[in-house]
């Protein structure tokens, strides 16, 4: 349902409309949710790591994010992680989306596909973007706050993709905020005096 769609010049992406309502009756089966708090089984569940690696993909791209929102908790530790910390894009049909525009004069494919233990994609083009994309994060830190919290900034550089390598721009993407569900380094934990 995803794979192979194309984003033509002037669309807008929206994974919800997409994909649908998870059902049982559609083929969905029950995965874990992340939801007020608490990690939960739902039917669907687990359908945000496909919305994670599209948010991804287009962060690396020229395609403008226009709706994203990020879980609210980190239920697990950073071991194994590889991608900055809330890089992902959390979706809950009819309430939370991910969408995004085409705003260029070329035409986006986006590709997607499962291997042994993972699920890969990419973003093609009909055009090679003259430009690099890189995702990175500032302002890291864990606060403690009664509860433990972590904070967060993604921003990319862009730069030309000839011999140069020029940076284009250096851009604020997002502040991301969130509980953890689990007990942080001590060293690495910040304590913020309650308001």
């Amino acid at each position: 349902m995803l794979d192979g769609i194309v984003i033509a010049p002037g669309e807008t992406f929206s994974f919800c409309r997409l994909v649908g309502k998870p059902t049982r009756q559609r083929g969905f089966l029950e995965g874990m949710e992340l939801v007020r708090g608490e990690a939960r089984g739902g039917i669907g569940g687990g359908i945000c790591q496909g919305s994670n690696l599209i948010y991804w993909l287009v962060l690396h791209s020229p395609l403008e994010v226009i709706e994203r929102h990020h879980h609210s908790f980190d239920p697990f530790p950073d071991e194994g992680r590889v991608l900055p910390f809330a890089s992902g894009a959390t979706v809950m049909y009819n309430y939370r989306d991910l969408r995004f525009t085409n705003n260029t004069p070329h035409s986006y494919q986006l590709r997607l596909w499962l291997d042994e233990k993972c699920l890969n994609g990419d973003l093609r083009s009909t055009h090679p973007s003259p430009l690099s994309y890189h995702v990175y994060e500032r302002n890291h830190r864990f606060e403690k706050k009664g509860e433990y919290y972590r904070a967060n900034e993604l921003h990319r550089e862009i730069r030309t993709k000839d011999h140069e390598k020029r940076l284009v721009e250096d851009e604020f993407i997002v502040a991301n905020y969130a509980e953890v569900k689990y007990l942080p380094d001590a060293g690495a934990v910040v304590e913020v005096g309650e308001e």
